[in-house]
């Protein structure tokens, strides 16, 4: 083969390379919606983000229930994770650092010396690859796939990463993770972070809104909000929600609000999670879930920050529920493990059901 031959297949080869580096990196970031009746739930693959669902109240009308911004910019600047997905490993890792099968780890931090939300750019800052979409229809749904490379953020091993919404039934949104390791062991905790107010986006705060929450343990945290590895009944504590209470009505023997995992009771692969309820409007949300956690946080930070609409949202606005591994997991051998070797696959399923009390 001459020299001249091979340097013309060299170039063919590095173009395509090329082309195909940029068709990545360039993917076009678009707003997808999935709708079934009066309930709809858009969604953009910028961070695999749910950016609103909307759903009627007991007089009818329809509102928006997540908090948000109006533009994809917004998204990007923003830095409460808004409805975004969350990974390679959701909540903390402590000192964003671990040791598994003999090396250590060290990873970005992004929250002092701690990894939040897989790093400086986690899952809910890359844009996913739109691999199926269906709008409507029996089962409307849209699949969002994404390669996570050996090495992101500090991270061991190439990952796929799968995440899918449905609206399953009327008013049933259905969100399943799903991610393969495919080369190394590697930590694997995907979450999603709706700011949920069923009173509406703009209705003002949740504290009056009453919630169940169905675990007796949570993992207690030192200053840095990392877990002490300790897991402590919530009996006699603001943090029993095991009967319904008001968000609001303990929440002020706790330092700017809650923010804290629990660990769920059930033994069921499907756990019943939470159930919300919003008496002015009549709306309810029940969660299940497949992990044996969630972290229970009453947007404390989320101050004058402008949402949808020129709406500003303050402390309070909301409640996230987000299900997950432990956090911090990966440095304590007695919670639940989030290794994920490969030939395994990873799965986290949740299901939102919302109905209405009219009395």
């Amino acid at each position: 083969m001459s020299s001249k031959f091979s340097l013309l297949i060299c170039l063919f080869f590095i173009f395509h390379l090329l082309a195909a580096h940029s068709t990545v990196t360039g993917r076009k970031i678009g707003i997808y919606e999935i709708k079934k009746g009066d309930f709809s739930v858009r969604i953009t693959n910028y961070g695999a983000t749910i950016i609103s669902v909307l759903l009627p109240d007991k007089n009818g009308k329809v509102g928006d229930v997540v908090l948000g911004y109006d533009t994809i910019k917004e998204y990007k600047n923003g830095t409460s994770y808004f409805g975004a997905a969350l990974g390679r490993v959701a909540n903390r890792i402590g000192g964003a650092q671990f040791t598994l099968n003999g090396t250590h780890y060290k990873l970005v931090a992004n929250e002092g010396v701690n990894m939040l939300h897989g790093g400086l750019k986690g899952f809910s800052k890359v844009v996913w690859k739109v691999s199926k979409y269906v709008q409507d229809g029996p089962c409307p749904y849209i699949t969002l796939t994404y390669y996570s490379a050996d090495g992101e953020e500090g991270f061991p091993g190439d990952v796929l990463v799968s995440v899918t919404y449905a609206l399953k039934d009327h008013y049933k949104l259905s969100v399943v993770f799903k991610a393969k390791a495919l080369n190394k062991a590697t930590p694997i905790n995907l979450s999603h972070h709706p700011y949920w107010n069923i009173g509406g986006h703009n209705s003002g705060d949740v504290l009056s809104q009453v919630l169940q929450i169905f675990a007796s343990h949570i993992t207690p945290l030192d200053k840095q909000h990392i877990p002490t590895g300790v897991i402590s009944p919530v009996k006699n504590t603001p943090y029993d929600f095991l009967k319904p209470h008001k968000v609001g009505s303990r929440i002020d023997k706790i330092q700017n609000g809650y923010d804290i995992n629990y660990a769920l009771d059930s033994t069921e692969k499907m756990k019943h999670v939470a159930i919300v309820y919003d008496k002015k409007s009549g709306r309810v949300m029940d969660i299940k879930a497949t992990a044996p956690g969630v972290q229970f946080y009453t947007a404390n930070f989320v101050i004058n920050t402008k949402g949808k609409g020129g709406y500003v949202y303050q402390p309070h606005s909301a409640l996230c529920l987000e299900t997950q591994g432990f956090p911090d997991a990966v440095n304590h051998p007695n919670f639940p493990s989030t290794i994920v070797t490969p030939g395994k696959t990873y799965v986290h399923s949740v299901l939102y059901t919302f109905s209405i009390k009219k009395y």
